[in-house]
């Protein structure tokens, strides 16, 4: 069925006016990012150009979506803004909450026993105002989204980074914390910088080994992990119009591992496949009507130096299959190469387990093509050296894929059928051994391989692939195997070489499925309950935050010194913590424990400046906030890289860090600061980081004219007596600044909800 078809019909009836609006104050043809953020401006039409990189615009995303991790802190949020109802098409999708172990059959019952608490929250909630539910089960959020909601030209956000998935279906599809999640839904603008626009341009066909993850895979080892950052990558050629639609979607999602804001591709044949694969002709019929305007101009893709900020080029005739790894997404290394960069860095071949799923790569092709691989090992008598596991991506593509026999392709390699759900790939996965902290090797189809990020074993090597390649790799055991040119023996001895995958761009007898897991709201909500327990220890109502004082910010303790890579996962980690994404409190206790101290080259492990000893990083700071003491974290580059994770901002508010002051930030996490009340600082020359010992006391001056482009100024108190001071700097816009005045965004949400009710 087709979701919200109202809503579609009306975005796509002022689409074309929009477009043409845009081009007249712009003075050029248009990309597509560029039309779809024009036709989703909060003021309807344009009336001016602007400038990318530098203007904050107001937008009026048509949808939002939320995991059950972060939807709790999302919702907590929402029902403290007084509004009786979302205002835009909003669901939520529990898949984060259930641990990958023994397999769906034992997992899935155990998780909603364990859960049950935050589930019968989420679906209470979600009931009373008016917000769609998906269960235990249903699926990955992205997948479901791109099977459900994600449609051609739309705007939406997600609790999650890795929403940017929904830009398979040509959305701008956009990751954010839970506080610009609650705007929307309270039908306030979400305010953005207006992106830098990357053009990448495909030639040829994808072919043999190569699949659409190489894609992404090559772009991250060109881009980095941060390369994106404040931009929308663009896909266009012939090359992206001969590839599947979940294909697209695939490399969408892992742009978020190159910071991007999102990416996307323009509507084509392979989308109208897909709308009406899963049920959605009338979104098909109506994307047709106004198809021109749902890709780029002409001018554009014939000349798109003149038109994107940076244009990559990649030949997808030559193009090939990649692993990346170990420990960031960006190391990207050709499976040609791979043995001999093994070899050379110490990296262990053995491959102990092989896992294909996550919100990447886990549509029926994903796992079609990868069947085609274990059901080859099958005939040729090769017995599989890896263990194996498998995540569908939804119940759908669980179900046909079922039915059409692939899963039991993978039972009969022994392979493990986990619950349709994150799991591994989030740290939900209670793999037996990890504990021991071994040296060993895992490859993945997920998209992120941090360390301790699986199996929370800092010392397991994960390589990021296709699910085909991971397939073949956990069949062949070895780090270094080459499906391309390598043989491998057979149960006789024989050396059997492996064929290059074949598979389904879409079921050839159609998508089923009994049960998909949806729930619909109520039609009226306000006599609903939602009850949260006051003794819970995984709920927890929100209490506002307080308003700046009004003064310069004086007496700061420096409470950590981060050193390196300090992504969200450092800042609040995900796991055996994702029970408490409710109760703000509890899980503040995992505030920061995973960042490397400056100082001492360990985690959790902090100078404590009342007592001089040294201790966790959560109970250092719940002493300075007992005392009355205020403090500020230092960071390194790309500061809060990887998840949208708003506790990663909400923790050290709650627990009164006053400001975070790093080399440079990732787009979310920045937001997510400011959001919250906190500020969020960079240094303006960035070798002041090393000026900052570990006795600093910390002054913040300059915040009572606190202006846009107006720097701050920081002033060290060492512990010797002598003083250094130097510029900050930051990007807090008038809005922005009001935020942090009041003490976060929600407060201003709810005065102007009390307001408007007063005079109601």
């Amino acid at each position: 069925m087709a979701f919200d078809i109202d809503m579609i019909k009306k975005v796509y009836a002022n689409f074309g006016s929009r477009v043409e609006a845009a081009r007249k104050v712009v003075g050029r043809p248009l990309t597509l990012s560029e039309k779809i953020l024009y036709a989703h401006l909060w003021d309807g039409d344009p009336k001016k150009a602007f400038k990318r990189g530098s203007d904050y615009v107001d937008f009026a995303p048509d949808r939002v979506a939320m995991q059950d991790a972060t939807a709790q802190m999302a919702l907590l949020q929402f029902m403290q803004a007084g509004r009786p109802q979302v205002a835009v098409p909003s669901t939520v999708h529990c898949d984060h909450l259930i641990t990958a172990k023994e397999g769906a059959a034992i997992d899935l019952p155990h998780a909603k026993t364990e859960s049950a608490e935050v589930f019968d929250f989420l679906s209470s909630v979600s009931n009373k105002y008016g917000i769609g539910f998906w269960k235990p089960g249903a699926g990955i959020i992205h997948q479901v989204v791109l099977e459900n909601y994600a449609f051609p030209g739309g705007m939406m956000i997600g609790t999650d980074s890795h929403t940017v998935n929904a830009g398979g279906l040509g959305m701008v599809a956009i990751g954010v914390g839970g506080a610009d999640a609650c705007d929307v839904m309270a039908g306030l603008p979400w305010e953005l910088k207006f992106p830098k626009l990357i053009g990448v341009k495909l030639t040829g066909k994808l072919n043999g080994w190569t699949a659409a993850k190489d894609v992404i895979l090559k772009v991250a080892g060109i881009l980095t992990v941060k390369g994106g950052t404040g931009a929308i990558v663009e896909y266009f050629g012939d090359g992206a119009t001969s590839m599947s639609c979940t294909g697209k979607g695939t490399i969408c999602n892992m742009g978020a591992e190159i910071g991007a804001t999102t990416s996307t591709f323009g509507y084509d044949e392979s989308m109208e496949r897909y709308l009406r694969a899963t049920g959605r002709n009338e979104v098909a019929d109506e994307a047709n009507k106004i198809a021109a305007y749902l890709t780029g101009d002409a001018e554009v893709y014939a000349d798109p130096e003149n038109y994107f900020d940076q244009v990559i080029e990649i030949d997808l005739d030559t193009l090939e299959p990649y692993l990346n790894g170990p420990f960031t997404p960006d190391l990207a290394t050709p499976v040609s190469q791979m043995k001999v960069e093994a070899e050379k860095n110490g990296w262990p071949l053995k491959v102990e387990w092989g896992l294909i799923g996550s919100c990447t790569n886990s549509s029926y092709e994903d796992l079609s093509r990868a069947a085609s691989i274990a059901n080859q090992a099958i005939a040729k008598g090769l017995v599989t050296k890896s263990a194996f596991g498998i995540n569908p991506g939804s119940e759908q593509v669980r179900y046909t894929a079922d039915r059409d026999g692939f899963l039991k392709t993978f039972e009969d390699l022994d392979a493990t059928i986990f619950t349709n759900a994150c799991g591994p790939c989030i740290g939900m996965w209670d793999r037996t051994g990890a504990e021991k902290a071994e040296k060993n090797t895992i490859v993945h189809s997920f998209n992120r391989n941090f360390a301790k990020r699986a199996d929370g074993n800092p010392n397991t090597f994960a390589f990021v692939a296709s699910p085909e390649m991971v397939a073949a790799i956990a069949i062949s055991g070895n780090l270094g195997f080459n499906p391309l040119t390598d043989t491998l023996t057979n149960d006789k001895g024989e050396q059997v070489k492996l064929d290059p995958p074949t598979g389904f761009e879409l079921p050839t007898k159609g998508f089923a499925v009994e049960d998909a897991g949806y729930q619909a709201p109520a039609a009226d909500g306000s006599s609903v309950q939602v009850l949260v327990s006051p003794t819970s220890h995984r709920l927890q109502l929100l209490d506002p935050f307080t308003p700046w004082e009004g003064t310069d910010l004086k007496g700061l303790k420096l409470l950590i010194k981060a050193k390196g890579k300090c992504t969200t996962d450092h800042i609040s980690m995900a796991g055996p913590w994702l029970k408490f994404r409710g109760h703000l409190d509890n899980i503040s206790n995992n505030m920061l424990i995973g960042a490397v101290n400056y100082f001492n080259d360990k985690t959790d492990n902090v100078k404590n400046e009342l007592t001089g000893e040294y201790g966790p990083v959560p109970a250092t700071q719940r002493d300075y906030k007992a005392a009355g003491l205020g403090s500020i974290v230092v960071g390194d580059e790309n500061y809060g890289e990887g998840s949208s994770r708003e506790h990663a901002a909400m923790e050290p508010r709650h627990l009164g860090v006053r400001a975070v002051l790093v080399k440079s930030f990732a787009r979310i996490h920045e937001t997510n600061l400011k959001k919250q009340g906190m500020l969020g600082l960079t240094f303006a020359d960035k070798d002041d980081y090393d000026k900052i010992l570990e006795d600093d006391t910390i002054d913040i001056l300059g915040l009572t004219e606190f202006a846009p482009d107006k720097p701050l100024t920081l002033v060290l108190h060492h512990s010797d007596g002598s003083t250094e001071q130097f510029a900050v700097n930051h990007s807090y816009n008038d809005q922005q600044i009001e935020w942090f005045k009041a003490g976060g965004a929600l407060n201003i949400i709810r005065a102007e909800a009390a307001a408007k009710a007063g005079l109601s």
